[in-house]
């Protein structure tokens, strides 16, 4: 799996020309057909998502490239899964983050409770990530939860990129979250992408969002 931006012309372009790296080798990633198509539901609705498969010329490992508001295996755009992240953080319960989101309170139950199996390993990686990046980095109070840390450490990062990195604009925090953990935000094997590309000469999360 291999997070890339919205920009389907552009993504296909750079995959055509090499100048995508394979995470698993640095090798350049080619087309290699595509994986099957998904619906996703994201604030206004659902979006149909047909994700592009690559190859890489050096190891043959494949990798599906993932639009940045996808994560592996859930239904939900990243956008609204951060925004049950972001109210259960702040203290709301349950069956109030459901209602805020619009989804239902199992499903609810489920990010968060992922979430909160990784929150520590996640605390940890976007702090480094944070202070790896920042121009002048102050990383975050410890609040009262490891969960809200965590949060704080996504929201910080994406704060700490936008500070070095100005031209890139208004970088939203969970599509860096998306990014750098190559969509495996609530999944097993969590791994931030800190990568720099070879010709862009920026780090790979900045890239593919810009």
């Amino acid at each position: 799996m291999f997070t890339v931006g919205t920009d389907a012309a552009r993504v296909e372009e750079w995959l055509t020309d090499g100048e995508l790296m394979c995470p698993s080798c640095g090798g350049s990633l080619r087309p290699w057909g595509w994986a099957r198509t998904r619906t996703l539901r994201d604030d206004g609705g659902a979006v149909v998502l047909r994700p592009r498969r690559s190859r890489c010329g050096e190891c043959g490992g494949s990798h599906v490239l993932l639009p940045v508001f996808a994560l592996l295996r859930r239904a939900d755009a990243v956008s609204v899964i951060g925004a049950a992240l972001a109210a259960r953080a702040g203290g709301a319960g349950v069956r109030k983050v459901a209602a805020v989101v619009g989804r239902p309170v199992e499903t609810v139950r489920g990010w968060l409770r992922c979430f909160t199996e990784r929150a520590e390993a996640v605390r940890v990686a976007f702090t480094a990530l944070l202070v790896g990046v920042g121009v002048d980095p102050v990383p975050p109070a410890a609040t009262s939860s490891v969960f809200a840390d965590a949060v704080a450490a996504i929201v910080g990062a994406s704060m700490a990129a936008r500070s070095r990195w100005p031209e890139i604009g208004e970088l939203p925090a969970w599509l860096l979250a998306a990014a750098v953990t190559g969509g495996r935000l609530l999944a097993p094997g969590l791994a931030p992408i800190h990568k720099i590309n070879r010709q862009h000469e920026l780090p790979l999360p900045v890239l593919i969002l810009t």
